[in-house]
């Protein structure tokens, strides 16, 4: 194995060639590889004590990886999720490496070998009917202001976009003929079109005619007509659930965040009849197994499933006897 193999040239050469220009992928996940390798190189400077720039393949072995990604949990309070979130673009690193340094396979071998850790899958969040109506109906309509965030909170409990999707529409992404819809580009940069609701057009409709703010492009601007960060978004969004939770009180015991808003869409298609594949069309989803979540979320779903159950006959329960000590140890585990 050669020491001298610089890791600041594997690095800049999986950015440039691999990341951008094989695979051109979004800014996104640019975005998200950068910060993981940010925070490992920094560990490394307390770790290892050696600057970025001076570490060598060698120094990334599987024993400092999962020292990272274990400290990435303990020090910095990151969740497993975000842990593996870190280790896949560590993956994705070193099968590029594998081809650029065959000669440090047994290396690569073994960081490739660290297993995701499984976690706990949360029950996905939403708002019911009257506490979205709520949260829309506290901004205050008489300001631009309250306008703006009115019509954004509208559009997204309607058509379910992420919140990248949503800060990133441009006025002209709208279009309120005949079959009123926005086009959106999603994860992978995949472009789709979600159908508006009367409701949702007509808002659009008088939103449109406002003044623009400094020739803003953005559909919801902020006051110097930039776009919205995504701190903005959730900002102004918390602002309004606190207002909201004066007529609706369940709210105070909901965490709301934008992508409530997106399961909230979600569950009012499902709660309609739409099916699952068509649900998953319509929010972006990669697969229909992700959309199999708000399913497993549908309370009144499950119930009308369990009312068509036959019930149990009442009867003595026989309890399982175990004849051998292998057995009797697994018992009692």
């Amino acid at each position: 194995m050669r020491p001298t193999c610089n890791v600041a040239t594997l690095i800049e050469r999986f950015f440039t060639e691999r990341l951008m220009r094989q695979r051109n992928v979004s800014g996104n996940t640019i975005a998200s590889y950068r910060d993981t390798f940010r925070l490992l190189f920094m560990f490394a400077q307390v770790r290892l004590r050696k600057s970025p720039s001076a570490l060598t393949l060698a120094d990334l072995d599987a024993t400092f990886i999962g020292a990272f990604l274990t400290d990435l949990e303990v020090k910095r309070g990151a969740s497993a999720k975000t842990r593996n979130l870190r280790l896949t673009a560590i993956r994705s690193f070193f099968r590029f490496v594998s081809f650029e340094e065959p000669a440090h396979s047994a290396l690569i071998r073994r960081v490739l070998a660290i297993p995701s850790k499984r976690h706990d899958k949360r029950q996905v969040h939403f708002l019911t009917r009257p506490e979205i109506e709520a949260v829309l109906a506290a901004p205050d309509r008489t300001t631009w202001l309250g306008r703006r965030d009115h019509t954004l909170l509208l559009v997204a409990a309607q058509t379910g976009l992420r919140l990248s999707e949503l800060t990133g529409l441009d006025r002209d992404a709208v279009h309120l003929g005949s079959g009123a819809h926005v086009r959106c580009v999603g994860k992978g940069r995949k472009e789709r079109t979600t159908p508006l609701t009367t409701l949702a057009r007509c808002a659009l409709q008088a939103w449109l005619k406002e003044p623009l703010r400094k020739g803003a492009t953005a559909l919801f601007p902020n006051v110097h007509g930039g776009r919205l960060s995504a701190d903005s978004v959730q900002s102004l969004l918390g602002k309004h659930v606190r207002v909201a939770h004066k007529s609706c009180p369940s709210l105070k015991a909901k965490s709301v965040s934008p992508h409530v808003l997106r399961h909230s869409a979600a569950m009012e298609l499902l709660q309609a009849g739409v099916d699952c594949s068509v649900i998953a069309l319509w929010l972006g989803h990669e697969s229909v197994e992700t959309t199999q979540a708000y399913l497993h979320a549908h309370l009144a779903l499950k119930e009308a499933a369990l009312a068509k159950l036959k019930p149990y006959e009442r009867g003595k329960r026989t309890r399982f006897q175990p004849n051998d000590r292998l057995l009797a140890f697994l018992e009692t585990l």
